[in-house]
């Protein structure tokens, strides 16, 4: 091989944007590749469901391609999916004024950052959270600030109290939480919305797992308590559209239209079939789905319960035990050793000690799984 010319990589390392300092590979990378060399893997980490878009969801889709409707749409999606979009959250009591139709709920997030958040501003994530949020916050050059809600993934007010500050911005919230499937009470999100309100904030509500709930019939959003929030949702989960990208966010107009604008000159505008399909699927009854999935969480919780210390999850389809030294990366190299995948729990939070299990899978794939984890 030749030997590395200096100057060349001087270059390179100019050309990278300075905004990408903060955004590093995941140091969970050697994981990944440990995963990778496993032979038929009993495979625990997937965050997505393991059924299929249901078939007339799916046939309504196809038919649209074969119609041609293939091209661009208008930039906030079509009228109809805005007006059946509208009709749900009305339903659900959501206070909102403009709608718009995002390529996934992570597109949705990536425009109401990019469209609120300015360097130095801070952002309030509850701990544990979605990997997504940390690093699409430090993209936009703000500054994340961690709510401490362990041991029980509860929000306290004194826990928010204590890292708000005059630079605070945004809290986001994620009711059911990927990844520890907590719910949030209906007192939990009013106590967020009188801080929100008394500081002046917005409130970022990730709702994309609203239909998996399993010990109530719904759950509360922030979106039905605080008229400064933008609700994301979408059809990745429910209707296990994951690789169809379709999403939405609702909230206040002159903040919508700014995430419009950012569209046009960034994704252009949802797929367009997929639109399409998604007005049968709000339509469409997934409580079946939704009952094995209860199942699933009931199966998982009652097998691990007496091994780990565990929080009983209320909804999404992921569990967080804890690892019995405090060291969840070094569980799950164990566990990838006899064939189990899960994800270390410090992927999601700014500790080590848990690790997480998708229960979106077979329940016979659950089971083994399962046998593995209990004997470690």
């Amino acid at each position: 091989m030749g030997v590395p010319n200096p100057m060349a990589f001087f270059w390179r390392c100019l050309m990278i944007a300075k905004r990408l300092k903060s955004i590093k590979p995941s140091g969970v990378r050697r994981i990944f590749d440990m995963a990778s060399r496993m032979k038929d893997p009993i495979d625990l980490s997937l965050g997505e469901p393991d059924f299929d878009i249901p078939e007339e969801i799916k046939r309504e889709g196809i038919r649209w391609i074969e119609r041609g409707f293939n091209k661009y749409t208008l930039t906030q999606g079509i009228p109809e999916l805005r007006q059946k979009v509208q009709e749900h959250l009305n339903k659900k009591g959501v206070n909102f004024e403009k709608v718009i139709i995002t390529a996934g709920v992570t597109g949705g997030l990536l425009l109401c950052c990019l469209s609120l958040i300015d360097p130095g501003d801070e952002v309030l994530i509850p701990d544990p959270y979605f990997v997504m949020y940390e690093y699409q916050v430090l993209l936009m050059g703000g500054v994340p600030r961690y709510i401490d809600t362990y041991p029980n993934f509860c929000l306290l007010e004194s826990k928010i109290r204590e890292v708000l500050s005059p630079r605070t911005k945004l809290i986001i919230i994620n009711s059911p939480a990927n990844p520890t499937g907590t719910v949030y009470s209906r007192e939990e999100l009013e106590m967020v919305a009188n801080i929100a309100r008394e500081h002046k904030l917005i409130v970022i509500s990730d709702d994309i797992y609203e239909n998996f709930v399993y010990d109530a019939p719904k759950a509360p959003c922030m979106g039905q308590l605080y008229e400064r929030t933008i609700t994301l949702s979408g059809f990745s989960k429910t209707w296990a559209m994951t690789g169809w990208r379709l999403g939405y966010a609702a909230g206040p107009e002159e903040i919508i239209q700014q995430m419009i604008t950012l569209q046009q000159y960034s994704f252009t505008c949802a797929p367009s079939f997929a639109q399409k399909a998604a007005l049968v699927a709000l339509d469409y009854d997934m409580e079946e789905y939704i009952n094995r999935y209860r199942e699933k969480r009931d199966y998982i919780y009652e097998a691990l319960k007496g091994k780990y210390n565990v929080e009983k999850p209320r909804g999404a389809f992921f569990i967080f035990p804890e690892a019995e030294d405090g060291d969840g990366e070094k569980l799950v190299e164990r566990a990838i050793k006899k064939g189990v995948f899960v994800i270390p729990g410090g992927i999601f939070s700014q500790r080590q000690s848990h690790f997480r299990i998708s229960f979106a899978a077979s329940m016979d794939i659950l089971e083994r799984g399962a046998k593995i984890l209990r004997d470690l």
